[in-house]
């Protein structure tokens, strides 16, 4: 650390942006991002939007994991919850996006506190083997209670309206969704600069230390459970919007995986760590299929061969960044960040 870096106060050393610099930045990120719409084409914007919504799932999923280090794998069936709560109000009441998205995230967050419970008696393994039966139930209930949720056939629901404005395209839903990720980060980034965040990050680090300390692990570990189901309730409705559309199979298990995936990659108990590990295991599918189509001229079965790669390609990621790289593509970015820092007195 150099002398000019040190800081003078604890609020100093808490700042949200430590440098001018960082907020000449972030300026210049938020101006991208509402440019961009205006220039990207059809596919780059629907991209966009399924970006948003999984940076906003991974980032709950790592306050809860990577954060306080309580593994889930309910990931899912939380998003199923906030989608089937924002397509029963669209289709039975009147209300505003805005208040069937907090419904969703509530809603959400209350089965989450339940599903938490067991988090004081158990942990590691048997509490991710603990929200996958939880998750299990819910994709039950998604399909048994037809009379709610629609059964097998799911539910249709109308394109979100606010003020006489219809979202019924991607590049309106855009201004839904990436607003919306902007501000649940900022949000999660400042509930780790107060004494909530600073207690899930010692529970994550020793949790019989922290109870010695004062601090309730039930109570921080349901809490830790309700933000974390909050952020994927909150996704789960946004994808319900983008889609427009709620079956049982939108929810699978392999999307709990795959943001556990997200975080382990990106970078657990890193806020830029969701962002980059949503980013990039989005685009790997997409990149997966644009290979196919690439290919299949030469290699007419190209298709068949392909399709149950992503599964594979999913466990090599997960496996090689454990091995290789634990603390994910937010350690790669650091490092770069830190090379140019020095250049071109790097040594």
């Amino acid at each position: 650390m150099r002398i000019g870096d040190a800081k003078q106060s604890y609020a100093a050393d808490e700042a949200l942006w430590t440098s001018t610099t960082q907020q000449v930045w972030f300026g210049l990120l938020l101006l991208s991002l509402l440019l961009f719409p205006f220039f990207a084409s059809p596919y780059l914007l629907y991209l966009a939007c399924l970006v948003g919504i999984a940076v906003i799932s991974a980032t709950g999923l790592n306050i809860l994991t990577g954060f306080t280090g309580l593994i889930s794998l309910g990931q899912a069936g939380f998003m199923g919850v906030g989608g089937y709560t924002v397509a029963w109000l669209s289709l039975h009441t009147s209300l505003p996006f805005p208040i069937a998205l907090l419904a969703a995230g509530l809603l959400s967050a209350a089965i989450g506190m339940v599903i938490g419970l067991p988090s004081l008696r158990i942990k590691g393994l048997y509490l991710a083997i603990a929200t996958l039966a939880a998750s299990v139930f819910l994709h039950f209930v998604f399909v048994e209670w037809a009379s709610v949720t629609g059964g097998m056939a799911g539910l249709s629901l109308r394109s979100a309206q606010l003020f006489g404005l219809t979202f019924h395209n991607d590049f309106r839903m855009y201004f839904m969704i990436m607003p919306l990720a902007v501000l649940m980060l900022l949000a999660a980034r400042n509930i780790f600069r107060t004494r909530i965040g600073r207690a899930f990050i010692a529970i994550r680090d020793r949790d019989i230390s922290a109870e010695i300390l004062g601090i309730p692990l039930l109570r921080y570990k349901l809490l830790s459970f309700a933000l974390s189901s909050f952020y994927a309730g909150v996704a789960g409705g946004l994808f319900a919007y983008f889609y427009r559309v709620v079956t049982p199979e939108s929810f699978p298990l392999s999307m709990s995986i795959f943001y556990l995936a997200a975080i382990i990659v990106g970078g657990m108990g890193s806020i830029l760590g969701g962002v980059l590990g949503a980013i990039f295991m989005t685009l790997v599918p997409e990149g997966l299929k644009l290979l196919t189509t690439a290919i299949t001229p030469i290699y007419p079965q190209a298709p068949v061969f392909m399709s149950p790669l992503l599964g594979v390609v999913f466990g090599v990621l997960i496996v090689g960044f454990l091995i290789f790289e634990p603390n994910g593509l937010a350690e790669v970015w650091r490092r770069i960040r830190r090379f140019f820092h020095l250049w071109p007195f790097r040594t």
